[in-house]
C-alpha cells in the first residue's frame, strides 16, 4: 500500500514503513515515546480516520483513558514487530514468526462484509467492520506491513544512508539510487560534511605546506 505524502513528512512511500518511522525524526538514532494525540494525528494524516473522527478520539484519553492506552500499547507491540522484521529483511536474515505476530493479530479483525449504503442521493459500496472496535484503526497499517514481508527483502527496502538515520522507505525511483531518507535533510547533511571535510583537509595541508 503506498501513502500520500503529508506537510513536512518523510515519504516512505509505504504506510506500514512511515508508521515505523513515527517515533524518530531524521538523523536522530533516539526513538521517542509514541503520544496518543500524535497516534491520532498519523491516523489522520494519512486518510484512516476522517478529521470528524480525529476530533472524537483526541479526547478519548480523558473519557476513556484505558482504552486510549490499549490502543498506544498495541501500536509500539505492532511497530516494534514490524520495525525488526524490516531490518532482518534489509541484513538477508530470517524474519521471526514472532515480530510477525502483531501484524497477524491486527489482520484478525479486518473480517467483514461489503455492504451497498444509500446515503441519500446515491448508493456507494462499503466495507463493514465485523468487530467495531479501536484495534480496526491499525488494521491498514498491519495490511500494509503484511504486504511488504511477503514481497521479500530485495524489492525495494531501505534505510537511510545518514548511519545516525533510522528511518526507512520503499525505494520505487526508477533506477533504485535513492540514498536519503529526505534529500532536503540527510542529503543535505551529507552535502554539507563533505565540503567541510574536502576544505577543512586543504586548509590544514596549506598551513603544513608554510
Amino acid at each position: 500500500m503506498n501513502t500520500r505524502e503529508t506537510k513536512g513528512a518523510i515519504n516512505a512511500n509505504r504506510l506500514c514503513l512511515e508508521f515505523v518511522n513515527l517515533p524518530y525524526t531524521s538523523g536522530d538514532p533516539v526513538a521517542h515515546a509514541t503520544s496518543w494525540l500524535e497516534l491520532v494525528e498519523f491516523l489522520s494524516d494519512k486518510g484512516i480516520i476522517s478529521q470528524t473522527r480525529s476530533e472524537e478520539l483526541r479526547t478519548l484519553t480523558e473519557s476513556d483513558p484505558g482504552a486510549a492506552g490499549t490502543l498506544v500499547a498495541q501500536a509500539e507491540r505492532l511497530m516494534r514487530g514490524m520495525e525488526l522484521a524490516f531490518h532482518a529483511m534489509l541484513e538477508d536474515v530470517a524474519v521471526q514468526p514472532a515480530w510477525l505476530k502483531p501484524i497477524n493479530e491486527m489482520l484478525q479483525v479486518t473480517e467483514g462484509h461489503d455492504e451497498l449504503q444509500w446515503d441519500g442521493t446515491a448508493w456507494s459500496l462499503r466495507f463493514i467492520a465485523k468487530y467495531d472496535q479501536l484495534e480496526w484503526l491499525l488494521a491498514a497499517i498491519a495490511r500494509s506491513g503484511a504486504e511488504l514481508v511477503a514481497e521479500g527483502s530485495h524489492k525495494g527496502l531501505s534505510r537511510c544512508s545518514n548511519k545516525n538515520c533510522q528511518l526507512l522507505f520503499y525505494d520505487d525511483s526508477k533506477f533504485h539510487r535513492r540514498k536519503w531518507c529526505s534529500m532536503a535533510l540527510c542529503g543535505n547533511r551529507s552535502k554539507v560534511a563533505a565540503f567541510a571535510r574536502r576544505h577543512g583537509g586543504r586548509g590544514k595541508a596549506r598551513a603544513h605546506h608554510a
